[in-house]
């Protein structure tokens, strides 16, 4: 295995057998791209702190440009530094860094691909992932399912990292802006890493939701109807500060 270390000017870089230390591959990196992953990273860390994953697992995204800032594979999110930027092109090749993307990069770069998505969450969140492993969709139990364009589908279960998983979990998505993964966890896409974020947690929230109100015995919850839905989705438009 090559030595990894840092060269004199704080790059990381890993040492091969002839004693040199290789650079970082790929071209250097822009200033929106160093402001970018810097929010990348604090992402990732919100969603170990808020307990949405554990330790490595789950990865986030964002998009620069025709490039995708993504998680690199296996490191710990509390040990990523701004020299540590790991970068891809639409079609997955490498452009920034050395550390190996996360082993989700193809969901990412299906969503980048085929939506206007400009960040992208993924997570192993408890109760959105047990959800996942006894519906086929998630019942209308709140009217924020219409913040997610409407009740969230269930990906049918494919293994990690693979294009099946990734075909399953664009067809979930749908007219919508995230989905659950059978067996694996969650996935929701926005504007911005924040709106990503939150879609995210609002899933799971519903999820714990759904959850709770069918643990009851002898009750069923009650669920929302399409107009009751649609009703919402004309309010919702309106919502928040103009300006």
């Amino acid at each position: 295995m090559a030595e990894e270390q840092r060269d004199p000017r704080g790059v990381r870089g890993a040492r091969d057998g002839a004693g040199e230390v290789r650079r970082p591959q790929g071209r250097s990196v822009l200033p929106e791209e160093a402001s970018a992953w810097e929010a990348l990273v604090a992402t990732a860390r919100r969603t170990v702190a808020e307990g949405l994953v554990v330790g490595t697992s789950g990865n986030v995204s964002v998009r620069v440009g025709d490039t995708v800032l993504v998680t690199p594979s296996g490191v710990p999110y509390d040990r990523l530094t701004p020299t540590d930027v790991t970068g891809v092109d639409l079609d997955g090749r490498q452009v920034l860094g050395t550390l190996v993307p996360t082993s989700e990069l193809p969901m990412h770069l299906a969503v980048y691909r085929t939506t206007d998505a400009r960040a992208v969450v993924h997570t192993h969140a408890v109760h959105a992932t047990a959800v996942s492993t006894l519906v086929p969709e998630l019942p209308a139990v709140h009217y924020m399912t219409v913040a997610l364009g409407g009740p969230v589908r269930v990906a049918p279960y494919a293994t990690y990292g693979s294009d099946e998983l990734a075909e399953n979990m664009l067809r979930a998505l749908v007219d919508r802006s995230g989905c659950l993964l059978q067996n694996h966890g969650t996935l929701t896409h926005g504007a911005t890493l924040d709106q990503a974020y939150d879609r995210t947690a609002q899933l799971e929230w519903m999820c714990r939701l759904w959850l709770t109100a069918s643990s009851v015995p002898g009750l069923s919850p009650t669920l929302l109807t399409e107009a009751q839905l649609t009703e919402v989705g004309e309010r919702l438009r309106g919502y928040g500060q103009r300006g």
